[in-house]
């Protein structure tokens, strides 16, 4: 089923390019290529992709740093971002992840799973015409349907994944979601136990809502809930 959706994939090994390329427009995605990070970020201010898959090893401007500038800039931050790495180790994840990195997947890689993935982040990354609303918290409101949250007016800067966490805690308030919830809800597949992931995001949703943060309230060993029962006091 054709989709006609924008995909950039960055890699310095052409034969994962061909790879990619071959495999995602089998699935009816156009896709673009780019060989080093400068390329990359010039595909991005100029087409603006509807995802990323992001090698690590890059000569020049690696992908830590490619991820880093489209995460920090407003006209980008909301692309999705997959980081495709041989790179296997814990901290390569984290610090990805901690950059704004959306998923993560390590070569070898399974090209059924990768194409999972993508069209799971891309459905996710899609505005949808609901009914859902607007939500109000004290200073915070949270426009569903536009995927667009605002503190006491001034719009917050969150990617895909921090928004939908944020919205799904405040549509749940005053209940306790778990990690693994969270993960399997906000992800929409098995991560693989890393629920560090949902620790990464919370702490930069915490960052951004600022004397706000503490409605998000850590329930160790567990997860994490809204708390707005003062917004409850008249």
């Amino acid at each position: 089923m054709a989709n006609n959706e924008l995909i950039l994939a960055v890699d310095d090994e052409t034969h994962i390019l061909d790879l990619l390329s071959f495999n995602l427009e089998a699935s009816g995605y156009r896709v673009v290529t780019a060989t080093t990070g400068e390329d990359a970020l010039v595909v991005c201010s100029h087409e603006r992709p509807s995802l990323v898959l992001l090698d690590i090893m890059l000569p020049g401007i690696d992908g830590m740093e490619v991820c880093r500038r489209l995460k920090s800039q407003l006209t980008t931050a909301d692309i999705p971002i997959i980081m495709l790495t041989a790179k296997g180790d814990e901290v390569d994840k984290i610090l990805g992840l901690e950059l704004g990195a959306d998923d993560y997947i390590t070569k070898p890689f399974s090209v059924r799973e990768l194409i999972a993935r993508v069209k799971a982040l891309l459905r996710r990354s899609t505005p949808q015409n609901d009914e859902e609303g607007i939500l109000h918290v004290g200073g915070l409101t949270i426009d569903v349907g536009n995927y667009e949250a605002f503190r006491n007016g001034e719009k917050l800067s969150l990617t895909l994944k921090e928004f939908e966490l944020l919205k799904l805690l405040v549509m749940s308030r005053g209940k306790v979601l778990t990690r693994d919830f969270l993960l399997d809800r906000i992800w929409g597949y098995e991560f693989y136990g890393e629920t560090r992931t949902v620790d990464v995001h919370i702490r930069h949703i915490r960052q951004k809502l600022g004397d706000d943060a503490h409605y998000i309230e850590t329930i160790r060993g567990v997860g994490y809930k809204f708390n707005d029962r003062q917004e409850n006091r008249i």
